[in-house]
């Protein structure tokens, strides 16, 4: 398909060396951009171990756009990560500065991803870095607190501390 519109595309602009990619970006960019501020490739990188020479996609970065499918697609499975890989080759690879290749997604290697996070020894030390590289706290001055008020109710007891 790709060959046919490059033909295409080749007859309508003769020899120019202007080419046109269109892929649908949507929200993969915000997601992709939150996930990176945050610190999430970095922190799952230093927590989940590399058993091989160090080749392809990184854990954290597997895991990055992996999630980034996931919420995209609302879909989980290898054929939806597939399917978000191939339709947007050039998006992600400048987004994330790196070749994407369909087979580093595979579902043995989602898998020991997958099981490397969820060990309790990584997973306490995930949760304890990555709230320091997505938190920041702010000195925000005491003279005057604004409380608004929730859309739940809640049965809770006034004291003399508070609630």
């Amino acid at each position: 398909m790709r060959g046919q519109r490059a033909q295409q595309a080749q007859e309508i602009l003769g020899q120019s060396d202007l080419v046109m990619i269109t892929e649908r970006v949507d929200e993969v960019a915000l997601r992709i951009g939150q996930m990176v501020k945050m610190g999430l490739p970095e922190v799952l990188d230093r927590q989940i171990p590399r058993h091989w020479t160090p080749r392809g996609r990184s854990w954290g970065w597997t895991a990055v756009i992996w999630l980034a499918s996931i919420l995209m697609a609302g879909d989980h499975r290898n054929v939806s990560v597939d399917t978000y890989l191939k339709g947007r080759p050039h998006t992600l690879s400048h987004l994330t500065a790196q070749v994407i290749a369909p087979l580093e997604f595979r579902d043995d290697r989602l898998r020991h991803l997958l099981k490397h996070v969820s060990t309790p020894a990584s997973w306490h030390q995930i949760a304890h870095d990555w709230p320091a590289r997505s938190m920041e706290v702010y000195d925000v001055p005491q003279d005057v607190i604004r409380g608004d008020a929730t859309t739940v109710s809640g049965d809770h007891e006034v004291t003399a501390e508070g609630l």
